[in-house]
């Protein structure tokens, strides 16, 4: 097939006026592009099963109690704390904490939460969930969870403890993700890296 596309590119009839132009190289002849092999590229498997289960959720979630994933998400930490604010909800799920925090006054126009200050900051604004916000948790979580049985259903007990090992630590290792990029932006892309510092500074001075 190499042979032929080279043939093809001496004498076409079509070309004839022009004999020297050739296709631009970016690379030497031979030379293999480099690309990620998408069969196992985690990242992007990750974030397929990511999208995907978030978009499917969201449209049972929306037609059977007319909520958002991002209200579920929210509506799941306070099941599990009782009160919390918007910093601890984008800490644990990686939410912006703006998207939160607006997702924190729908809920609170709905009577699913109510909003407080924070005993020992003042500043802090504290969600907690009410008793209407809690029925609406255990009206969905029967959906959420045979999702979970489902998806998982392919996996047997064993395999399902090893992936929840494998992704707790691949969760904690996030930190040095984000520091390994840091560094090899800084390296390579000094001129980005400046840019963001400039940013950084900025957004401190406000």
């Amino acid at each position: 097939m190499e042979h032929t596309v080279r043939s093809d590119r001496v004498a076409p009839a079509q070309h004839t006026t022009m004999p020297t132009r050739r296709l631009p190289r970016s690379k030497p002849a031979g030379a293999t592009p480099q690309v990620i092999d998408l069969e196992r590229y985690v990242p992007a498997f990750l974030t397929w099963i990511a999208n995907k289960l978030s978009r499917g959720a969201s449209q049972h979630y929306l037609n059977v109690a007319d909520i958002g994933i991002e209200t579920w998400r929210c509506l799941v930490l306070l099941a599990v704390e009782g009160s919390i604010s918007a910093q601890q909800v984008s800490k644990v799920i990686g939410m912006d904490k703006g998207s939160v925090s607006r997702c924190f006054k729908s809920m609170q126009s709905k009577g699913l939460i109510t909003l407080g200050l924070d005993a020992e900051d003042g500043r802090v604004r504290i969600a907690t969930l009410t008793k209407q916000g809690r029925k609406l948790h255990d009206q969905i979580l029967g959906i959420a969870l045979e999702r979970e049985r489902v998806l998982l259903s392919v996996l047997s007990a064993a395999e399902q403890d090893t992936l929840i090992e494998l992704l707790t630590r691949l969760h904690e290792n996030l930190p040095a993700v984000d520091a390994a990029t840091e560094r090899y932006v800084v390296e390579r892309f000094p001129k980005a890296a400046a840019r963001k510092r400039a940013q950084s500074r900025g957004d401190d001075d406000e």
